[in-house]
């Protein structure tokens, strides 16, 4: 995620990018290609490692890499919605694009997640519940949370640490429901409070040169141990959707691990972004997208694993792995493209101007 040279790091970006994180767009302004190429980047990720989920048994590597992937690309992506969330003040159009930009595609999602379920698992009778997030649904879920309380995060002393601390107690908590993955909404809230608390010049900081060189051998290190740690450490961890208890370790494990992995994927975040081009490539128009690639690609994710597509015996081995990598990469890339977006935004950016009063800014604008 990197900034050109001459634009401000927290450059607005346009409605299209509601749902991670955008601020209202200012007229006169351009997009930061540093965030929109961080933001495909990350969104590919999150592909790979969907991908890579079938073939975690078969192979320490996958499942190292496997590893290395979710401790940065949510964690990233999170960051990258609070950093654009700074400016939010519930103001009445704020408050249209958190209903058009967030819920909306909440219930669209949920639902067609819901629906495509009932079909490739045969569930005929599993039920639609919007409250409890379906797959991916459960960041837009995690995204409104955030959102709604970012007034809050944004007038506390110390949001940060108290944000820690939430995360850490939800760890001694078994008795949080699946509501909205309540979970996943505290144990990965100082991702979110992280990004409200950047400003500019921490971006401009990761782009050092230094920053970058240095971002080679922390990565290197990071795969080596995650390698290690593959028969001794519970990657679901990483998932940030379950209680210690649940995940079989004692209680003042959990406190200790949402610490740690908060450290590790801080760090591994930095060296994410220090590998971000700041300059607009081939892909900076498709990071307006990355909402769409994130959650069309679940269906072909979740279709891939009940079609067979992981049978063939070549697919768990080093050219399969392979192939199912770049395959899943064009696929997410292909979903983020402009005719995608198109088709798909009355379900993702719908106006709905029919659904909403005009708010005195309006209306005197209009006379």
């Amino acid at each position: 995620m990197r900034a050109s040279p001459t634009a401000s790091a927290e450059t607005p970006v346009p409605p299209s990018a509601a749902a991670v994180g955008a601020p209202e767009p200012v007229p006169g302004k351009q997009r930061d290609p540093f965030f929109d190429n961080a933001k495909y980047l990350a969104i590919v990720l999150v592909a790979i490692g969907h991908s890579w989920e079938p073939l975690r048994s078969g192979s320490r590597s996958v499942t190292a890499l496997y590893t290395l992937v979710y401790a940065v690309h949510m964690p990233a992506f999170i960051v990258i919605s609070g950093y654009f969330s700074r400016s939010f003040r519930a103001t009445p159009p704020q408050i249209r694009r958190l209903l058009t930009g967030i819920v909306v595609p909440y219930i669209v999602f949920e639902t067609a997640y819901t629906l495509f379920t009932r079909w490739t698992d045969h569930q005929p009778d599993r039920a639609i519940s919007l409250l409890d997030p379906l797959y991916l649904t459960w960041f837009l879920a995690a995204l409104f949370v955030w959102r709604l309380t970012t007034p809050i995060w944004n007038h506390v002393r110390h949001p940060l640490p108290l944000a820690l601390a939430i995360a850490m107690l939800a760890t001694l908590s078994p008795s949080i429901g699946n509501d909205l993955d309540l979970q996943r909404v505290l144990q990965f809230l100082p991702y979110f409070v992280l990004g409200l608390s950047l400003k500019p010049e921490h971006f401009q900081l990761v782009r050092r040169p230094e920053v970058r060189q240095l971002a080679v051998p922390v990565f290197l290190c990071a795969l080596a141990v995650a390698y290690w740690s593959v028969p001794r450490f519970d990657y679901s961890w990483l998932f940030h959707n379950a209680s210690a208890e649940q995940l079989g370790a004692p209680d003042w494990e959990g406190p200790l691990m949402t610490l740690a992995l908060f450290a590790v994927s801080t760090v591994l975040v930095v060296c994410f972004l220090a590998w971000v081009p700041r300059r607009r490539t081939w892909f900076t128009s498709l990071g307006a997208g990355t909402l769409y690639g994130y959650l069309l690609h679940g269906f072909v994710a979740q279709g891939a694993k009940s079609w067979g597509w992981y049978g063939p015996s070549w697919v768990q081995g080093p050219l399969g792995e392979l192939t199912v990598t770049v395959v899943a990469a064009a696929v997410v890339t292909a979903l983020c493209a402009p005719p995608v977006r198109r088709a798909f935004r009355f379900a993702m950016e719908p106006e709905m101007r029919w659904a909403f009063r005009r708010d005195a800014t309006e209306l005197a604008r209009a006379s």
